[in-house]
């Protein structure tokens, strides 16, 4: 931070998806939620649905997280002021991370030494006590590791980790792991392990040491995908000698195996009979010998199951001291969009499904995991889509359940190309690789809490589309909400805000000031939309008449055509939706198809009026590399700009909407005059076009107050130009070089009367850095001066590239201001700054 001026900075929002596999998402004795999006190790709170943090350093796509204690160990977690949270990721490598309970703080503690060679699969720990734990993990090339962890009593000590031992379990990859202390053989550990057969590979070992290959249980025909064991904590003597051990597989069953002692190797003699080849393999640790048996089979999924989960053990007051005690209860998530609790029935033993949640429609792209909270009354699911799903049972007896779906995060679930502000600065709109157009909006709570506790949501899914998404923009000026979007297609799409949602917009600006939805009631005719069988084109839900009752597909005979995908019901929502409402019913209609460019769109922008839109696509020659203007309204193509010769990367209109700046792959920018004629024809000219940097230019972007503006490269420079004399273009200042390519470059003004502004650079590494820009006018020409502002902190900002910045829309100059960024590890931030 520089000296002169002191810049606070605040994080608002955190959006982002989960990666879609299946080991990927933790729910740590702490209470919160761990999941990798992208190169970073996302953490949220279940109880705002807000992610509180990113953590950096991973290099490369995270496969797994895993807490430590996790909630299966809450109930030795206690008195803990510091947690602690492992992530792997496709590299093989593995980081222990800090969280300290007190402060909220995080710290990167460690990576793992003798890393894996291949990616990380799955990890999973056993808590010997509150300072001491054992974990192993696996990853594709079959490989395991078991670790000794020791974590520190006092605050000035470290964490000692130890390998103790790593073995080849198999050729091909394994991709579950459970870890458990035998019963009453304490220091003695069962380790199962499964994967890409129908075998499950159990091993034996020591808390010091080497782990050795016992036997294998086989029964599943497909491969394993979720092992489990229970904990050796129930009520009854005969009890405390077993645990159990729950599997999971691609054949859509499920399986309980019963480990019972039995007695000392020595003493205990098998007698071969019939009855010895029903029971099932014996497990031999140390002295003791145990007994496996399959306890039941559950059959109930219609699909693969991708996990199963024991509930937490739960404390419970007996004869006046604390027990903990294991229940018989089982989650299990599966490809065919359920989760199930599974529990033995009370007079017959026997194991049934007492629970189901989720929903087998028929597009159903599946759950890859579920979890437990720590107090077991919520379980979370993460699905296909990169979403979450949590339901808590909001019944306050134990006899009956209620479990009812509640608000979580969301986000995109690849890189975020594209975002921007509304018109009013209200909500974002953003545009990401996976194929969809997202809404975000602060949404205040019911609670009434203050301004300071602003809660962001998902508001709508205006776009779900057939082709990665590369850029957007809200066509600013008065009327309905509008915007243009480019794809990996040859058209600009141009939609509009239906009645649904501008309604849904009014509840979110509770306790603000105005009400715009009364200019707007009165022309909207459109309730929302429809995805057609391709999902390229979204075909509008009219409001027929405001008494009629609503059909599920907006009229017609109520015949589901081979037109539409599930029938849209789009309504007021008076608080923040779910997945499944977000994904159907939350489309804005398509007004207009824009075709005249030849290959995919690349970038757009809108001029300030709302009268001019323009594009550019992706170009290997002149003639590909034209940008053309579009008329708002008629969309009529008004002009074909042609400057450069390779993709135009960016472009900007200037405050006055006189001048389009084009920044282009070709390392040069252009500066087009843009006029109206008297007959409301538009009119162009290219006044200067300059070889600007040594690599391609990312960026640019007008300063709010004048005639001046930044172009930013691949060449770790941002420039600042200015145009004189309505023609001349100058360069006035250069900034010093930084550490990385510059991706994104954004400039807002803070004080009109002192032409003093601030640029806000995004980097490739992900970083962001603010920097002070004051424009000085002279006789003699412009001169600028520029200092370092504020450099954000490494978990504050991104951990992939930049793909686009943008301050937030103000009438007024300004000393608190908001910017939003979007980036390659698929997440939308937004921060407060105050200057």
């Amino acid at each position: 931070m520089s000296e002169n001026t002191k810049v606070e900075a605040k994080r608002v929002f955190i959006g982002a998806g989960c990666n879609r596999v299946v080991n990927n998402v933790s729910w740590g004795a702490s209470g919160l939620v761990s999941y990798g999006a992208q190169n970073a190790v996302a953490v949220f709170c279940p109880k705002t649905a807000q992610v509180l943090t990113t953590l950096p350093c991973h290099k490369a796509s995270v496969n797994c997280t895993h807490w430590l204690p996790s909630s299966k160990f809450a109930f030795k977690a206690k008195n803990l002021d510091r947690h602690y949270l492992l992530s792997g990721d496709t590299d093989g490598i593995i980081i222990l991370w800090e969280l300290s309970t007190v402060n909220n703080n995080w710290r990167h503690v460690l990576e793992l030494p003798r890393s894996h060679k291949k990616g990380v699969t799955c990890i999973n720990a056993y808590m010997v006590s509150e300072t001491d734990a054992m974990f192993a993990s696996a990853s594709s090339d079959g490989v395991v590791n078991v670790w000794d962890v020791s974590f520190p009593s006092q605050s000035s000590e470290e964490c000692k980790i130890l390998c103790l031992d790593s073995f080849s379990a198999d050729s091909k990859a394994i991709v579950t792991l459970s870890l458990a202390e035998l019963p009453q053989n304490p220091g003695r550990f069962a380790l199962a392990m499964g994967g890409l057969d129908n075998k499950i590979k159990l091993y034996s070992g020591e808390r010091t040491g080497k782990f050795t290959s016992v036997c294998e249980l086989k029964g599943h025909t497909d491969w394993i995908r979720s092992l489990d064991f229970s904990l050796p904590l129930h009520s009854t003597k005969e009890t405390a000698d077993s645990i159990m051990l729950v599997s999971s597989s691609q054949d859509k069953v499920i399986r309980i195996w019963k480990f019972v002692l039995v007695g000392d190797v020595g003493s205990w003699k098998r007698e071969i009979t019939l009855a010895s080849y029903i029971d099932g393999p014996v497990f031999v640790s140390g002295t003791l010998t145990y007994q496996i048996s399959v306890e039941s089979v559950l059959i109930g999924h219609e699909d693969w199951v991708y996990s199963v989960e024991w509930q937490p053990p739960v404390t419970n007051m007996v004869d006046g001291q604390l027990t903990n005690h294991q229940p018989l209860s089982i989650l299990s998530a599966s490809m065919d969009k359920t989760m199930m609790i599974w529990r033995p029935e009370k007079t017959t033993g026997v194991w049934v499904n007492v629970v189901c949640v989720g929903e087998l429609s028929h597009c159903a792209l599946g759950f890859f995991g579920g979890h437990w909270s720590p107090d077991a009354m919520s379980i979370l699911a993460h699905g296909y889509g990169g979403s979450f799903y949590l339901w808590r049972n909001l019944s306050s007896s134990k006899e009956s359940e209620n479990w009812q779906i509640q608000k979580v995060p969301s986000g995109h679930f690849a890189a975020v190309t594209d975002v921007t502000w509304d018109k009013n600065g209200e909500y974002l709109l953003s545009v990401s690789y996976d194929q969809t157009t997202r809404v975000f909006s602060s949404w205040k709570s019911e609670e009434g809490d203050e301004a300071e506790d602003e809660r962001w949501h998902e508001l709508a899914r205006p776009q779900v589309h057939g082709h990665d998404i590369n850029c957007v923009a809200i066509v600013q000026g008065k009327g309905n909400h509008r915007f243009v979007s480019g794809a990996e297609e040859k058209v600009v799409r141009v939609f509009e805000a239906p009645l649904s949602f501008l309604k849904t917009l009014n509840h979110t600006r509770a306790g603000r000031e105005g009400s715009f939805l009364e200019d707007l009631e009165a022309d909207v005719q459109v309730l929302g939309a429809n995805m057609s069988a391709l999902g390229l084109s979204q075909k509008p839900i009219y409001l027929h008449s405001s008494n009629e009752p609503l059909e599920r597909n907006g009229g017609g005979d109520g015949m589901d055509t081979l037109e539409t995908v599930p029938e849209a019901a789009p309504a007021e929502l008076k608080e923040p939706p779910v997945e499944d409402q977000l994904a159907f019913h939350t489309l804005w209609p398509e007004s207009h198809k824009l075709y005249g460019h030849g290959n995919e769109l690349f970038s757009l922008c809108c001029d300030h009026k709302g009268n001019l839109v323009a594009s550019s696509c992706k170009a290997q020659s002149a003639a590909m590399a034209e940008i053309w203007l579009w008329e708002v309204g008629t969309w009529k193509a008004v002009g074909r700009l042609q400057s450069h010769s390779l993709t135009v990367t960016h472009l900007e209109f200037s405050s006055d909407d006189t001048l389009l700046l084009s920044v282009s792959r070709d390392r040069h920018f252009s500066v087009f005059s843009i006029q109206r004629t008297d007959n409301d024809e538009v009119s162009h000219k290219l006044m200067a076009k300059i070889e600007a940097h040594k690599r391609i230019i990312w960026a640019c972007s007008w300063n709010p107050f004048g005639h001046q503006f930044a172009t930013s490269s691949r060449d770790k420079t941002v420039k600042i130009w200015s145009i004189e004399n309505n023609a001349n273009v100058k360069q006035i200042l250069t900034l010093p070089t930084f550490g990385s390519s510059v991706t994104a470059v954004a400039w807002t003004g803070l004080d009109h009367k002192e032409k003093k502004g601030c640029v806000a650079v995004g980097m490739e590494s992900g970083l962001i850095e603010l920097w002070n820009v004051n424009i000085i006018e002279t006789e003699e020409g412009t001169t600028a001066t520029a200092a370092l502002a504020l450099r954000l902190e490494p978990f504050m900002c991104h951990v992939s590239a930049v793909n686009r910045l943008a301050w937030r829309p103000t009438e007024k100059s300004e000393s608190n201001q908001r910017l939003t960024s979007c980036g390659d590890d698929n997440c939308v931030r937004v921060f407060d700054f105050k200057f």
